[in-house]
């Protein structure tokens, strides 16, 4: 016989603000089934469990219901409190009067008729649960990191100190991402390769580190603790153990394109080594750009090395390997497409973003660190940032704040004045945000201290006008144009998306938001999680960060694959899909329906071997319980546990009309 125990939580005044507790709980003694009903302020405090916990005891409950907040919030709470007491943790539900009710109502009485219909069905609900146990699965020890900038380089440095096998996969010749292209990271102005390039060296070095460069993923099967991946090792053409590093091949390459880690404002040959701190230190030859492979047009790379290590048919290369968990640290790209063009960025060659910028102030740059306008090399006296480019521009760009464009717009004024000191500044701008530590004194640092003139409003047009960028703007402060004749104008573009995301989501089975940035699992909660087991977040993949909330949150995924490791065994949720073999007419429609792989083909055979049918058997490692293959199912031979037929309709018809509910306030 069921004993039910019900607990309605107050939440503050989130719930008892609009919903009546204490009618609700008067309401719920009088079900069919409950033991035990009471209400408390906070539920999920420590009194509030010792409630459930002892209530359990002393009242012999077979199962309770806490009707609260979402379930996303608090199920694990309520779960461990009433295995402290004694039950099956799945013998406890929650019922979501607070998101489903209190919070989107306004009139009282419905808001409380409502909250009791929702204890009444849960209560329904788990009276039919059954005690569940978790599922066991092995865990492979080893971790995937995609990704090579400082978020990837971060994560797999804090694995591999922790004694687990990284393999970390950079789809670029180097490692270093974005940030090795910059000058100088604020708001401490140090040089950003001091800092990065020692990691770097760290990372190329580390016993338990298998570096995969000039690489990209192919192919993800499996799940938690138990991935197989599939690498794809793209063709350097230069045997990295036997490469020198001398750049003799360079020399002789008659081939010169564009340098993109200047930003197209230098030139490489076809063969090339990104940047000299670059790691791996070996020369890459560029297919796209070389003069011809296939047929062979030119060897004189292959001719000038005397270390023999250009190998002209070097072919792909599948890399397979199985692995526990996977970090994704793709990294960002820049935004630069309407609105930058018409403001003259791909139009004039003075008009230049700011990470192009960031390549004009390094010392590694196109003008070894001098400021020079990319037309004529002249040192430019007036220079003028735009801000926002892209950004909270929901028409022509992205409604989103790109968090880091204020401070990095300040360090560029900053250290052109260094740099130029008779030059003028100036800076036009939404609005300050500068929400870190330390960044709004360097912020007024760049205004008082290095005389940056700031100017309140929007750019509308820019154009050319002997020699000079004409820059009409207005000041929104003053209520007047301003016009200014700017030798370069500098953009603070939107941070995007990574290129190719949504091809690597697909092969995660992860989710995006609408701008493209991997989803988390919960924005407060599970801020480096993702909805799917064992794949992890770490950086400006899941939204735009600076470099130190980027190092955090690459230090926090690296310690959830570690806490992941921490055992010989994984304990899953045990609310995964079930096939009954006996009824299953093998159509396969749930295999088309399971967006996790997670349906397989089963030989049913006779006692002499002999292949009788195919049928669907449900994986349990991949399963993630969502249920689409119960409805793809036409015969019902799919059950999903924790979600049987008997528990849903036992919730449906909970919500018919009964006489246990709150005669005083509605008429039943």
């Amino acid at each position: 016989m069921a004993r039910i125990g019900v607990f309605i939580c107050h939440c503050g005044e989130n719930i008892a603000g609009v919903v009546d507790v204490d009618a609700v709980t008067q309401a719920a003694a009088r079900l069919p089934g409950v033991a035990h009903a009471e209400h408390y302020r906070y539920m999920c405090s420590d009194p509030g469990q010792k409630l459930l916990i002892e209530a359990i005891k002393d009242k012999h409950l077979t199962g309770v219901v806490v009707a609260a907040c979402s379930p996303t919030m608090h199920e694990m709470t309520f779960r461990a409190a009433a295995v402290e007491g004694g039950l099956n943790p799945y013998l406890s539900e929650m019922s979501n009067i607070r998101e489903q009710c209190s919070w989107v109502h306004e009139d009282k009485v419905a808001a409380t008729v409502k909250a009791t219909d929702l204890v009444r069905l849960m209560v329904e609900k788990v009276k039919r649960n059954h005690a569940l146990q978790p599922i066991t699965v092995p865990v492979t020890k080893r971790a995937l990191v995609i990704g090579g900038g400082i978020a990837g380089i971060q994560t797999a440095l804090d694995l591999a100190n922790g004694g687990h096998e990284v393999i970390l996969v950079e789809r670029e010749p180097s490692i270093g991402g974005h940030m090795a292209q910059l000058s100088e990271t604020f708001p401490t102005l140090d040089c950003s390769q001091c800092i990065l390039t020692p990691r770097m060296v760290q990372v190329s070095r580390h016993p338990n580190i298998t570096l995969l460069t000039y690489s990209e993923v192919e192919e993800i099967s499996g799940y938690v603790g138990n991935f197989k991946v599939k690498i794809r090792r793209k063709p350097r053409y230069v045997i990295e153990d036997k490469c020198t590093n001398c750049g003799d091949c360079a020399v002789v390459c008659p081939q010169v394109v564009p340098n993109e880690f200047d930003g197209g404002l230098s030139w490489r040959r076809a063969i090339y080594i990104p940047f000299p701190q670059a790691v791996p230190a070996v020369y890459t030859l560029d297919e796209e750009s070389c003069l011809g492979l296939h047929p062979l047009v030119c060897e004189k790379c292959f001719q000038a090395c005397d270390a023999e290590a250009v190998d002209l048919d070097m072919k792909p290369e599948i890399v397979e390997a199985d692995v526990g968990a996977i970090v994704v640290a793709t990294g960002y790209d820049l935004f630069a497409a309407q609105q930058a063009r018409e403001l003259g960025w791909g139009k004039f060659p003075d008009v230049v973003t700011g990470l192009e910028f960031e390549r004009l102030l390094s010392a590694s740059g196109p003008t070894s660190g001098e400021v020079r306008r990319p037309s004529d090399g002249r040192v430019p006296k007036e220079v003028v940032f735009i801000q926002c480019v892209g950004s909270r521009d929901p028409e022509q760009g992205v409604p989103y704040c790109s968090k880091i464009c204020c401070m990095y717009t300040a360090k560029h004024a900053m250290l052109y004045k260094h740099k130029v000191p008779d030059g003028q500044a100036y800076v036009f701008y939404m609005d300050i945000r500068a929400g870190g530590k330390g960044y709004e004194e360097f912020v007024n640092r760049a205004v008082e201290e290095d005389r940056v003139l700031y100017v309140r409003g929007r750019v509308s047009r820019i154009f050319q006008e002997n020699g000079k960028l004409n820059v009409w703007g207005a000041d929104t402060l003053t209520g007047q144009a301003v016009e200014i004749a700017a030798d370069l104008v500098v953009l603070a573009t939107a941070m995007v998306a990574n290129t190719g995301h949504d091809v690597l989501a697909q092969q995660l089975r992860a989710i995006v938001d609408e701008h493209g940035f991997y989803q988390e699992a919960h924005p407060k909660l599970r801020p480096v999680e993702t909805l799917t087991a064992g794949l992890y977040l770490a950086g400006a993949v899941q939204a735009p960060k600076d470099i130190p909330e980027t190092v955090a949150q690459a230090s926090a995924a690296a310690s959830k694959v570690q806490a992941l490791f921490s055992r010989d065994e994984l304990e899953r949720e045990p609310v995964v899909a079930h096939v009954d073999e006996l009824t299953c007419e093998g159509c396969f429609d749930c295999e088309k329906v399971c967006p996790y792989g997670a349906i397989e083909r089963k030989e049913i055979r006779d006692r002499e071997g002999n292949l009788l049918r195919l049928v669907s058997s449900v994986n349990e490692g991949l399963c993630e319980g969502c249920g689409a293959c119960v409805v793809a199912c036409r015969n019902h031979s799919i059950e999903l546990e924790g979600f049987a037929d008997d528990q849903i309709y036992g919730e449906i018809v909970a919500l018919w009309p009964t006489t246990v509910g709150l005669p005083e306030l509605v008429d039943w």
